[in-house]
């Protein structure tokens, strides 16, 4: 049994390692898609409680109220990577609209500054997304196969 939270700012890659991760047959849950996140940006609390019930899960996501779900996970992992990156992925992406415009880029900036320190207090591991993909995922099916 084991619940891994992977978490950081928008571009950190979160995305991309959970996709690697369902291809390589692991259950995932990317709380950005499915109505996992309430209009007021938090977690919908009756059903992450419900999905922290299934024995193994990669979820991810940054939300205000993650925090209420850290001691339900066996590693809360920060994704990290300078900001140049992140705008540069943001502006890149197609699968999700946010950070194109230069003011959602001055807000993940600001994000970067106050809310990723908070999730580094929070977090059991830290990885620097400018590692290959299939790297960071080999690192999270290590702390899979660490925490059983």
């Amino acid at each position: 049994m084991t619940r891994i939270l992977v978490t950081g700012m928008s571009g950190a890659g979160k995305t991309t390692v959970l996709d690697e991760l369902a291809r390589r047959g692991h259950h995932t849950v990317d709380t950005d898609y499915d109505g996992w996140t309430r209009p007021d940006g938090t977690w919908d609390e009756p059903r992450m409680h419900r999905l922290l019930t299934d024995p193994d899960v990669i979820v991810s996501g940054t939300v205000e109220n993650q925090g209420a779900f850290y001691g339900r996970f066996h590693h809360v992992v920060l994704f990290t990577a300078p900001l140049e990156i992140l705008i540069d992925r943001v502006r890149r992406r197609t699968n999700n609209p946010y950070g194109r415009t230069s003011t959602e880029q001055a807000e993940i900036a600001q994000y970067v500054e106050t809310v990723e320190p908070l999730l580094r207090q929070g977090a059991t591991v830290e990885l620097d997304t400018r590692q290959p993909v299939s790297t960071l995922a080999d690192t999270i099916e290590r702390l899979i196969t660490q925490a059983s």
